[in-house]
């Protein structure tokens, strides 16, 4: 076969050699051994200089004439180690032929100055190159985010190239001594290049090493100058909206966020079958659910039905019958998906069934928590007889017979289930039959039900799909971790998946796995899909061209059936924070999430973690947000509304500006901590941005610093918030290679929170905010309303372990005239945890009025220095209550009649 013509910024392949990087070509030009510009592209002499240099063996930002002195990053760099300033690699007359819009390839050049690319080449070829591109030299405070599994990642903070950790997919370090020159932040950001992936990794005497590896023997190369990338600027959040810019318009693989359309269900309340069910979900069940919420006037507008619909089987068992006893997650890690539709359990219903018989008529709601009990039971009784076995006992017929006997009972469970189940099968009528049977019925009973979900594995089910089972060409691949991967936390889904291997359809038959999975639930009412188990491709890539090109094959499949089979917005993405599943998989792809699992409580059995487990799971979220919202809008999870930290969860979720839904079980709601999140039509008060942390805890430790309160910001149409955490008493162990609790760090902590603490200039339309001469704060838990200007005196708090305060801000403004002048800003419906996300515009009068559209239903609050004449709700007069401090309250119940929508007015 013949080998591809190498593009320009890549060494000429050795017979072995696979790669390419066609994306990058038009845009890039190289010679020899260092990354010189092309003709075309030879920035004119009025371009500023990049602010980046590598000579004398230091890497160096910033200096120049009238500027700060440069400041060496890295020290001690090798002479293979590259350098190639964005503005000479980027070809201002080509970039019109790149497929990113006009508008970010123009944004791009004009940043141009503020980046390079960092890179290495080697003496002979390789299909992993870890190279040491230096030392950091410290103490220089960074952040950065690692995987800590192979599916998931989390935020670290140091100070040397000691305190990296394995697999780093971005740095981003502080250099205060050139603040306000242009490069006070600087950030890392390794890039994927032809056939090879990147990630940073720490070296001896604080070293930094970047790694390259096509995840294949067969796949080598010599050339890696384009496998990262730095970026410069005194914004920590554009800098790395710069960094990702400038990596879209060279990739040419993804598309940035702004590029795509959201999921409607993004601005939709819903839940999740997962915690209810696990493994055991029905359709009788999932209707319970649903009629829960729905009667209690918290009405779902998507639902999500996980793992467990699908039609999975083992290698033992019989081809074409679903595998039995499936209950918890990890049994089902080795089954393999056999046919393409819908497991016995939804096949079987028929049309009208739970119309005619409601649930409540036939069905046990507490089946589900016994079978999930007593399932738990036998997994706790293996890891006692495991645990016995390691420490040297040789007697262990005892644990045997107890789980013999536990699995008797489990199967009695089941029987009686399935006999329950049977009664939506005893119609003989003419209609439909299945999943799509159900999905009809659910919405002539439900018909707020706007989005239903299924979960699905990329590859099919967690093993992949059976062998022979279906029209595809499958066959089981042995899984192989990456070397990178030996640092990260023991995983119970990677030992599963290299115990059974991967039933892997051919690459070339990805598309048509999708489209035959996609189309059959698409014509059965289905409107989208979660995707998780992503990063199991990066295991089964040897013999398939390496984890790129095998990815690139898988996701352009995926991307196209999306398009043709949801309108181009129905998934999620889970399982995924790697970073070629961001380069190279989210052409399509506008939601992910954010974090790791809601966990309730800790699987390897620490009473605390019903505590600390949720700190993590935040701060996971509110870090990992930094780089995933340049591609996607986060998602950061479902929770419990019981849970004991369920308000500590509500709370992030109501500003975290992604969907909101929970995976309460049966019969365990708190539906008044619901309504604090969910209009009474089942949508939800978003924000508009993506929460982040503020600045001032970029480099800190929430986790287990025994000082920083985790604070996130948001912005609403009229305002701010602030979402302060404590989070203390867990995180990783970089020792133990695990997450576990630091329970002296459970304590209470204090913070402070100011005006400036929102980044209001994100947005073009909230930036102007920045401005105000004061502000109204309003705080949550306390219920009160202060006044603040941008030289105030911060406000101090103290939160108890795994507690929350949100401060809602909004700009004070004159109104009116003489007698009429009134100091006036916008709270918000303060019966809502996101208060400001209830106000839909506003307009003032030039007579002193305040005119206001509110979304929702109780206590109105405004501030105003003076009280009004009148108030008028919907055009009727209304009774307020007006206190010297300035607390205005109005009553505002919800106008069904215009989509929940009220119009408020104040008279000064």
């Amino acid at each position: 076969m013949a080998l591809p013509m190498a593009p320009p910024n890549e060494s000429k392949p050795t017979p072995k050699v696979a790669a390419t990087a066609a994306a990058a070509a038009p845009k890039l030009t190289t010679t020899g051994s260092t990354a010189v510009a092309s003709k075309a592209a030879t920035p004119s002499s009025s371009a500023p200089p990049c602010l980046f240099s590598l000579r004398d063996g230091a890497l160096t930002v910033g200096g120049g004439t009238g500027k700060a002195a440069a400041v060496a990053l890295l020290t001690g760099v090798p002479g293979n180690v590259t350098l190639t300033p964005f503005a000479e690699a980027f070809d201002p007359i080509t970039k019109a032929s790149s497929d990113a819009p006009e508008e970010l390839a123009s944004q791009a050049a004009a940043n141009a100055s503020r980046g390079a690319f960092l890179g290495f080449t080697l003496p002979s070829p390789a299909n992993r190159a870890p190279c040491r591109v230096g030392r950091l030299p410290g103490p220089r405070r960074f952040l950065s985010v690692f995987r800590f599994k192979t599916w998931w990642s989390t935020a670290w903070a140091g100070r040397r190239g000691r305190d990296l950790q394995m697999e780093t997919q971005w740095v981003l370090l502080e250099v205060p001594e050139l603040a306000g020159a242009g490069a006070g932040y600087v950030f890392v950001l390794p890039l994927v290049q032809g056939s090879f992936r990147s990630a940073v990794f720490p070296g001896e005497d604080d070293g930094v090493i970047v790694c390259a590896e096509s995840g294949s023997a067969a796949v080598t190369g010599t050339d890696f100058r384009r496998i990262a990338y730095v970026h410069a600027g005194d914004d920590p959040y554009r800098v790395m909206q710069e960094a990702y810019l400038a990596a879209r318009v060279h990739l040419g693989t993804f598309r940035l966020i702004q590029e795509k359309a959201l999921p409607p269900m993004a601005d939709r309340f819903g839940w999740c079958t997962w915690d209810a069910f696990y493994l055991t979900v029905d359709p009788a069940g999932v209707w319970q659910g649903v009629s829960e919420f729905a009667d209690a006037g918290v009405p779902p507008r998507f639902l999500i039905i996980d793992d467990g619909w699908q039609s999975v089987n083992r290698d033992d068992d019989p081809p074409q019958e679903d595998a039995r006893g499936l209950v918890l997650g990890g049994d089902q890690m080795t089954a393999r998906l056999y046919r393409f539709d819908e497991c016995a359990r939804f096949r079987g219903y028929r049309e009208g069934a739970l119309i005619r018989r409601p649930p409540e008529v036939f069905y046990d709601k507490s089946m589900s928590k016994a079978v999930v009990r007593k399932a738990a039971e036998i997994e706790n009784a293996g890891k006692a007889k495991k645990k016995a076995a390691q420490g040297g006992a040789t007697e262990l017929s005892s644990f045997d017979s107890k789980i013999a006997q536990m699995r008797r009972e489990l199967d009695q469970l089941l029987v009686q289930r399935d006999a329950m189940l049977a009664k939506l099968g005893d119609n003989d009528g003419d209609g439909e039959v299945g999943l799509k049977a159900f999905l009809k019925d659910m919405r002539r009973r439900f018909p707020g039900l706007d989005d239903v979900y299924v979960w699905q594995a990329l590859c099919g089910g967690w093993g992949g799909v059976r062998p022979g089972a279906t029209h595809l060409d499958a066959c089981v691949v042995p899984a192989r971790p990456s070397p990178g991967l030996a640092g990260t936390m023991e995983d119970l889904a990677v030992d599963r998946i290299i115990e059974g291997g991967i039933g892997l359809v051919r690459p070339d038959q990805a598309g048509d796995l999708y489209e035959s999975m996609h189309s059959y639930i698409a014509g059965a009412g289905v409107t989208g899909v979660k995707v998780d188990v992503v990063h199991t491709l990066e295991y089964v890539c040897e013999e398939h061209g390496g984890r790129v090109e095998l990815a690139k094959v898988y996701y352009d499949g995926l991307s196209k059936s999306i398009a043709k089979n949801f309108a181009g917005t129905g998934i999620i993405a889970s399982m995924q924070q790697c970073n070629d599943f961001f380069f190279l998989g989210t052409r399509q792809v506008a939601m992910g999430r954010a974090g790791d699992d809601f966990w309730f409580e800790d699987p390897n059995g620490d009473p605390m973690g019903v505590f600390w487990l949720q700190g993590a799971h935040m701060v996971n979220c509110a870090y990992n947000s930094l780089w995933m919202g340049q591609f996607i809008r986060p998602d950061w999870d479902m929770f419990q509304s019981d849970h004991a930290c369920a308000a500590f969860h509500a709370a992030s979720r109501a500003i975290c500006g992604g969907p909101v839904y929970v995976s309460d079980s049966l019969g365990g709601h708190d539906f008044a901590l619901l309504r604090r999140l969910v209009f009474p039509d089942g949508t939800v008060p978003r924000c508009l941005h993506y929460a982040l942390p503020t600045r001032d805890c970029l480099f800190k430790n929430p986790l287990f610093d025994q000082q920083t309160v985790l604070k996130i910001w948001n912005l609403n149409k009229f305002g701010g918030v602030i979402g302060a955490f404590n989070c203390q008493g867990a995180g990783w162990d970089p020792v133990e290679h695990r997450v576990r609790g630091y329970s002296h760090c459970y304590k209470p902590i204090s913070g402070d929170v100011r005006p400036a603490d929102v980044e209001w200039g994100q947005r073009e339309d909230t930036s102007a905010m920045a401005k105000a001469a004061s502000y109204a704060v309003y705080r949550c838990q306390t219920e009160e309303l202060l006044l603040m200007t941008p030289d105030s005196e911060p406000i101090q708090f103290t939160l108890q372990p795994s507690s929350f305060e949100l401060f809602t801000l909004a700009p004070v403004t004159t109104i009116g005239g003489g007698a009429a002048k009134a100091r006036f800003a916008l709270i918000g419906l303060v019966d809502l945890l996101n208060c400001g996300g209830a106000i839909v515009d506003v307009q003032h009068g030039s007579g002193g009025e305040v005119m206001m559209k509110v979304k929702g239903e109780g206590r109105l609050l405004v501030y105003s220095d003076v009280a009004p004449k009148k108030s008028l709700v919907d055009g009727c007069e209304a009774g307020f209550e007006w206190e010297n401090g300035g607390k205005l309250m109005v009553d505002v119940t919800c106008n069904q009649e215009k989509d929940g929508v009220s119009d408020v007015v104040f008279c000064f």
